[in-house]
């Protein structure tokens, strides 16, 4: 009689501890490995016969080669949550072996929390425009740079939108010194390639976002562009994984995280759980749109009178968000009234 099997992948950047547990809890079979997709699928096969229930890797900042390497070889793979997991109190001692055999046994007793397993071309898609996002980033900060160099020599103030028109011809002119006129020509030119290649990740992004129905509806709402529609859909993914609202609206970071017990409040919770990508969107999302929608001005003039600005922001980014879910949960296009009344 062949008995089911649980396994555990205790997953770092070099090696990975495989264990594998039978339905009764006892190890079968435990190992370090190296990472090695090969050898790992090898040392899996000799448990194959006997059925085994599902793979638990943990979730590392290095798990994609593991988990499509065993979903391409049919095992069901569960992405173990970190940040929810419990080891068992008590322990005075924990290893790569206890880690390994507690993610397979939490499988075997069904209390694993879990987290989405993105699937693999929607993941590289979704990957390339969070690198757009980090070229901006470094782009600014030479725009930054540069414009501090100019107001540092020559004591004239520049804004970033009169710089982006300044050719390297020009520097010369701008400065009375070579070096000078070397840095800030060199700047520019790393300014002119991030450009380019920013260009190019939006060209392939929303080549491929032309198609999707939820990004085209997202382009109705105030102050969501094709950046922050297409950062949307690619970091929620199936939206039919979130509940409730409630739900998504909290992996957006948008509500506070608080404990209470009989109605007083007993700390925070972990304030990183959620989306930091989505966070970002939503909150970009509420400062173009009280902008360019006055009932949402007007709704944040009204709280940030009575709450502040932060709390104004944070709580319209909230309301942004609810509705957005709807939006894409059902494939109409955003309704004011339905938000603000």
């Amino acid at each position: 009689k062949f008995m089911n099997h649980y396994v555990g992948i205790d997953l770092h950047s070099n090696n990975s501890y495989l264990a594998i547990i039978n339905e009764t809890g006892e190890v079968k079979f435990k190992q370090k490995l190296p990472n090695d997709a090969e050898i790992i699928l090898k040392a899996l096969n000799v448990f194959r016969k006997s059925f085994i229930v599902g793979v638990v890797v943990e979730s590392t900042f290095n798990w994609y080669w593991l988990v499509d390497a065993l979903q391409e070889a049919k095992y069901k793979v569960h992405l173990a949550n970190p940040s929810e997991m419990e080891q068992y109190n008590g322990l005075k001692h924990t290893d790569d072996k206890s880690d390994a055999i507690w993610l397979a046994e939490m499988l075997r007793l069904n209390i694993l929390p879990t987290g989405y397993i993105y699937p693999r071309e929607e993941r590289a898609l979704r990957d390339l425009l969070r690198k757009r996002m980090l070229l901006v980033r470094h782009r600014t900060s030479l725009l930054l740079s540069l414009k501090g160099t100019i107001h540092n020599w020559t004591g004239n103030g520049t804004s970033r939108s009169e710089i982006k028109k300044i050719c390297n011809e020009e520097f010369p002119s701008i400065f009375d010194n070579k070096h000078t006129a070397l840095s800030a020509n060199s700047l520019n030119n790393v300014i002119d390639s991030f450009n380019n290649e920013i260009e190019e990740i939006e060209k392939t992004v929303f080549q491929k976002m032309a198609s999707v129905p939820q990004h085209k509806q997202l382009l109705s709402v105030d102050g969501i562009g094709s950046v922050l529609a297409a950062t949307i859909v690619l970091e929620t993914g199936d939206i039919s994984r979130f509940a409730d609202v409630g739900n998504f609206s909290s992996y957006c970071r948008c509500v506070k995280s608080e404990k209470f017990s009989n109605e007083r409040k007993k700390g925070s919770g972990n304030k990183k759980n959620g989306n930091r990508y989505l966070a970002w969107a939503f909150i970009e999302a509420a400062y173009y749109m009280k902008r360019y929608n006055q009932k949402a001005k007007a709704w944040f003039d009204k709280k940030s009178s009575r709450r502040g600005t932060i709390v104004a922001m944070k709580a319209l980014s909230n309301k942004i968000a609810r509705a957005c879910y709807f939006i894409m949960r059902d494939q109409v296009p955003f309704n004011p009234v339905k938000l603000f009344g």
